[in-house]
């Protein structure tokens, strides 16, 4: 297991705002956390619809002490609130989520998505203007074509480094309910995009029209029974992806067997053990995240309780299983009367798919190595940590005599939740956002 150590605590809040962690508003929780494919940027969502991009320093990647830094490298409003007169129905500028896509040129591309309408984005820099035109003076108003007497020609001029986000696509009108996912598929051409019962695949040309591939809903929603909750593109094969339910089941489509993919081609679902048995049992065993590993060999879940790892080719069981907070299991009846029990939490790789990490309450994260099966508790939290400091792992206490280095399950703050995380494609760094801060970790430097 990998030991962490802190870089610097990137706090992610709109301009002149108090540097407080108690002084926060809903508009600044933020939502998602995603880095690019190669790590040089990462992208935050909040709830107020902003997208902030952070870039690693340059000179960090070759300075031991330095290469996890990462600095602000745009913010841009990404969407707005807006309000459904047809069905009387606001609609939340809250980012579901942000992918993006591999980069071509000197631009950057990704994709954010509130409840109802996703957006394409382009990222670019510019560092020269244009001058000397024949229609308009210095100042961009037109001139008297008759003061016109002599020809320019228009120069660039270098200015100071300026970087834009501009919409470039957007992609509306095609979901009932709220969007949880969306994937973009390794041609690079499409993606999809989930809400609770349909699954839509879109080309990234093409705004007004999608084709619909998941369709789980009932002629009669009096026997819906259950909902779509995360949905992921294979990393290699474009045909097929994943999809899971709040049932605790994940099924595998391929595209190439049918337009429509209401049938699966494969099913993975763990028996129910009948002792374990309780009226939570349904609510804790939703899925709330799926992702498929770097190799595609694996996909990984996560439920309220556990992370599980699943070999495409055994449906039956998942191969491994880690439990992320089992000493809860004695609180769930407080839990769902807090309304915690519906919290959703993701789950990410490592680079070389040995190490998981998902979150969890008192602003606690958790990292299972599946080679050594070892595992430990982090925390993400200002008060108790400085620049380039070691992580401490932490325990918690379920019942009996507490140890000084321990906390007390009761004890825990479950206001303060890590619900998403980002792990660097190939390096030992991660993001970790509580609540309204984003904290980055590196693995520690002898």
């Amino acid at each position: 297991m990998k030991c962490f150590s802190r870089y610097l605590p990137y706090i992610f809040r709109p301009p002149n705002t108090i540097l407080s962690s108690s002084c926060h508003t809903e508009a600044d929780i933020i939502s998602t956390v995603e880095f690019n494919h190669t790590g040089e940027l990462l992208a935050t969502g909040d709830k107020g619809g902003r997208v902030v991009i952070f870039q690693r320093e340059q000179e960090s990647k070759n300075q031991v002490h330095r290469r996890g830094e990462y600095n602000v490298y745009s913010t841009f409003q990404s969407h707005e609130p807006e309000f459904d007169y047809l069905k009387s129905l606001e609609i939340e500028e809250k980012i579901n989520k942000i992918r993006w896509l591999p980069q071509q040129n000197a631009a950057y591309f990704l994709l954010s998505t509130n409840d109802k309408t996703v957006k394409l984005w382009k990222v670019s820099e510019r560092d020269k203007r244009p001058e000397g035109y024949n229609l308009k003076d210095e100042e961009g108003r037109l001139r008297d074509p008759a003061t016109i007497t002599t020809l320019r020609v228009p120069v660039l001029r270098p200015m100071d480094l300026m970087v834009e986000a501009t919409p470039r696509r957007v992609f509306a009108n095609a979901h009932t309910y709220h969007i949880n996912s969306i994937s973009v598929n390794s041609d690079y051409e499409t993606y999809m995009s989930a809400d609770d019962l349909r699954i839509n695949l879109w080309n990234f040309e093409i705004t007004n029209q999608s084709f619909n591939i998941v369709d789980i809903k009932p002629a009669n929603m009096e026997e819906l029974t259950e909902v779509i909750t995360a949905a992921e593109f294979h990393p290699h094969h474009c045909n097929t992806f994943v999809y899971s339910s709040s049932k605790g089941t994940i099924r595998l489509c391929d595209m190439r067997a049918s337009a429509l993919c209401d049938r699966h081609t494969k099913f993975f679902e763990e028996p129910e053990d009948p002792s374990n048995r309780s009226f939570f049992s349904e609510i804790i065993s939703s899925i709330s995240d799926v992702k498929f590993s770097h190799s595609g060999r694996c996909i990984m879940t996560r439920d309220y309780l556990t992370v599980k790892v699943w070999d495409l080719n055994m449906e039956n069981r998942p191969v491994e299983t880690y439990q992320v907070h089992d000493y809860l299991r004695s609180k769930l009846c407080s839990l769902y009367e807090n309304d915690c029990i519906f919290d959703k939490f993701e789950c990410v790789w490592n680079g070389s798919d040995s190490v998981i990490m998902t979150g969890s309450y008192n602003n606690f994260f958790r990292m299972f190595d599946r080679n050594t099966k070892r595992d430990v508790t982090l925390e993400a939290s200002r008060e108790n940590s400085k620049p380039r400091a070691i992580l401490k792992p932490r325990k918690v206490c379920v019942g009996g005599k507490r140890r000084k280095d321990e906390i007390s399950v009761d004890s825990l703050d479950f206001s303060k939740k890590i619900l998403h995380t980002a792990w660097h494609p190939s390096e030992n760094i991660i993001a970790v956002a509580a609540t309204n801060n984003l904290y980055i970790f590196q693995d520690k430097v002898n």
